[in-house]
């Protein structure tokens, strides 16, 4: 049976952006010369939220010095019918096509999505392999790895209606053969879960540790819903658990991710919009 997720829980994870309002911050660039490279974002053309080429290049167009993207998934246009597996392999080759606009120069310096990570479902084992070979060949040369969403909370309001993995996904032998056969193609996995499963990637790092794997939002500290008003429970907990993560030489964190509701910092309800400051200092 397939249930309608509520409008709380949409707004949990969806929440619309508001360009007037970021606009309301301003704040000198300190290092306007040093090169970066934008590690995470996503595309997409969606009922009342786009996102494409134009408006990631307005983004950085902001007076850093931001070289290239990687593209990270996010069950942009996959394709409408055929093999099930094969289906996000619609979601590269759509990607690969902005990246070819970019390359050709007209757009300006920023080489967008010179990166892709893109989707495949892990738990089909070895047999992802095809899979991740369509990717390849769809990519032109810029496919990277693959994200396979893990979260899972037993709160119904922060668990993503567009994602519902299983609990212990992490553990699932097949899963896990899936993780190895990354490694064995020299590709990587983005592992985007909440605090409460990091010990369940590092299980999963050393049992795979030919694989690289990239941490998403640096773990996913939750601060809303059932976890709201419970930032000084929580940090300590979270703070252990990337401790013993970091004891594999196999993982990489991203720094970013912490403007979502979910991590119940409450930026969005303010007048204004945080500054670099209020950032750090949550």
């Amino acid at each position: 049976m397939t249930t309608t997720p509520s409008s709380e829980t949409v707004a949990m994870h969806y929440i619309p952006v508001r360009g007037d309002w970021l606009e309301l911050r301003q704040e000198e660039i300190l290092e306007p010369d040093l090169p970066i490279i934008d590690p995470h974002h996503h595309l997409w053309d969606r009922p009342g939220n786009r996102y494409l080429l134009d408006d990631i290049l307005a983004d950085t167009n902001s007076g850093h010095n931001i070289q290239a993207t990687v593209f990270v998934q996010c069950r942009a246009f996959h394709r409408a019918g055929g093999d099930e597996a094969l289906k996000p392999v619609g979601e590269t080759e759509f990607v690969a096509g902005v990246a070819a606009m970019s390359e050709s120069g007209g757009y300006g310096g920023t080489r967008v999505c010179e990166g892709i990570v893109g989707n495949a479902d892990l738990t089909l084992g070895s047999d992802v392999e095809r899979v991740l070979e369509a990717h390849l060949k769809a990519a032109g040369g810029r496919f990277r790895g693959i994200r396979h969403i893990v979260t899972w909370v037993d709160d119904p309001v922060l668990m993503n209606p567009n994602y519902a993995p299983p609990q212990y996904q992490l553990a699932d032998e097949k899963f896990r053969e899936g993780l190895r056969q990354l490694g064995r193609m020299g590709l990587t996995f983005d592992a985007w879960l909440y605090h409460t499963q990091i010990d369940e990637l590092t299980a999963a790092a050393r049992a795979c540790p030919d694989t690289n794997i990239v941490l998403d939002h640096v773990g996913g500290p939750l601060g809303a819903s059932t976890y709201a008003g419970r930032h000084d429970e929580v940090f300590p907990g979270w703070a252990q658990s990337i401790r013993e993560l970091a004891s594999c030489p196999n993982v990489h964190v991203k720094l970013g991710g912490l403007g979502m509701r979910i991590n119940g910092f409450g930026h969005e309800k303010e007048a204004l919009p945080p500054s670099s400051e209020q950032l750090a200092q949550a």
